[in-house]
């Protein structure tokens, strides 16, 4: 079971946080989220194609960088269940975003797991 100290979830915030300064200083690219930013062109094509409506640069920051680390871990790093990094990333909207973050963040990997 997750908890707030769980290794796990400490890493999935710190490369969240990196991944939302990096929408800000696009010039800087810590290791950590190297791999992430290498794959951005497929990563940003996947969120637009699941929401059409939302072009990547309307989305929230917060969510955005949330979104962008949940879809790397789905589609290119798949340590873990596709369900797992769903529930950290729906968590990591609740706590991070705005209220109606959870519900995009789900709806739009939702839409990526299907797919």
């Amino acid at each position: 079971m997750k908890t707030p100290n769980d290794p796990r979830h400490q890493k999935r915030i710190n490369r969240m946080q990196l991944l939302f300064s990096y929408s800000f200083r696009e010039n800087v690219v810590p290791e950590d989220i190297s791999p992430v930013i290498d794959m951005l062109p497929k990563i940003d094509a996947a969120i637009e194609k699941s929401a059409p409506e939302w072009p990547v640069d309307k989305i929230a920051k917060i969510d955005l960088a949330i979104l962008r680390l949940a879809i790397w871990e789905l589609l290119y790093e798949a340590k873990e269940p596709p369900k797992v990094i769903i529930d950290e990333a729906v968590e990591l909207g609740k706590t991070f975003g705005n209220e109606h973050s959870a519900k995009f963040v789900n709806g739009v990997l939702g839409t990526i797991v299907k797919t």
